[in-house]
């Protein structure tokens, strides 16, 4: 339950590229690849069972801020000019100051005309932060929370902000300076038999974890902290072989391509809960408006999941390559081929 929501929270709503459910600590994956975050998700508010509708960051960045499924089949909806234009509750957020952190380029995927749709965003990329550049993608995860974190704690109204991360993705580089990041070794049988296809996937995850980690560590010494509702989830899911942590179905159906965790963490706000519904990607907006008992008009397909009303959990899926449209409930994954013609 809430206490203190008259105070206006903040939010931060952080992105992560390629935050892959089964890979993850909160999975029981025994590789143990994020036990900082799965140690926040014991002190948040923790779905297990979320999904992205589709594959691809700005499917799923698109999904979030506009709460509907990008079903275009060879474009993103983000670079299609008659799509790009869409409602976002963050609009909804009067008197709220919102930004938009990407270590890299904003135009990449026209990322810069979906976030557009948020009336006065402050937008920070590439170009704007002291940190060198780590590779395409932009400065590294680390630098990008960190000075993410000292504009945020300069501000003095409410703000809502996107964090959208990059670093788990090819090359999977992880900088020189993080000296104090600690590669594990793992032998290629277990990485295999855990989800991961090498050892460089595997420390990019891990490196995911040390990330966050040092972004609340910060967040913590910081003004707002305690009157702010940080939001963590995946903008999409990864394939692999998932079959060590959940039935096949996962593995076989493409199910761990759009799972990701999905956290909301405010420990001077929120009481912990671990639930275990299925929910969407689309549901994120709506759920922190309801949660902060901000007046906010729905036009997503999304709900507030909090809301103790809800009946049937859904979340809906579109895998576009082989042309599978589908939904996965508590029980069950329906799909259907409708042989897309690309």
């Amino acid at each position: 339950g809430s206490r203190a929501f008259e105070s206006q929270p903040n939010v931060v709503l952080v992105i992560c590229e390629s935050f892959s459910m089964y890979k993850s600590s909160m999975s029981g994956n025994p590789l143990n690849s994020t036990p900082y975050f799965n140690q926040m998700c014991n002190e948040g508010i923790f779905f297990e069972r979320c999904f992205s509708p589709s594959f691809g960051t700005a499917r799923g960045i698109f999904a979030t801020i506009t709460g509907i499924p990008d079903v275009q089949l060879s474009i993103f909806s983000t670079q299609n000019e008659e799509s790009v234009n869409q409602r976002t509750i963050i609009n909804d957020f009067n008197g709220y100051d919102k930004f938009y952190f990407i270590g890299g380029r904003s135009q990449f995927n026209n990322f810069k005309g979906l976030v557009s749709n948020i009336n006065n965003l402050h937008v920070y990329e590439e170009g704007s932060y002291k940190a060198q550049k780590l590779n395409v993608w932009g400065i590294s995860d680390k630098n990008l929370f960190l000075e993410a974190n000292d504009v945020l704690s300069k501000q003095d109204k409410p703000f809502f902000a996107i964090i959208q991360t990059a670093d788990n993705h090819r090359p999977f580089d992880i900088p020189e300076e993080d000296k104090d990041f600690a590669r594990d070794l793992i032998t290629n049988e277990d990485l295999q038999k855990y989800g991961f296809e090498s050892l460089k996937e595997y420390h990019a995850f891990a490196y995911t974890d040390y990330c966050i980690k040092k972004f609340m560590e910060a967040a913590k010494n910081s003004p707002h902290f305690n009157n702010t509702i940080f939001v963590f989830t995946g903008d999409h899911g990864v394939e692999g072989n998932a079959t060590a942590i959940y039935p096949e179905a996962w593995t076989e159906q493409r199910l761990a391509d759009e799972h990701v965790p999905l956290l909301f963490y405010a420990p001077a706000l929120l009481s912990p809960q671990k639930r275990t519904e299925t929910v969407s990607q689309i549901d994120i907006l709506p759920t922190i408006a309801g949660m902060m008992q901000q007046p906010y008009l729905n036009t997503t397909l999304g709900r507030d999941v909090l809301d103790s009303n809800k009946k049937e959990n859904a979340a809906f899926i579109v895998y576009h390559a082989p042309g599978w449209i589908g939904v996965v409930n508590d029980d069950y994954f329906f799909r259907k081929n409708i042989r897309f013609q690309k």
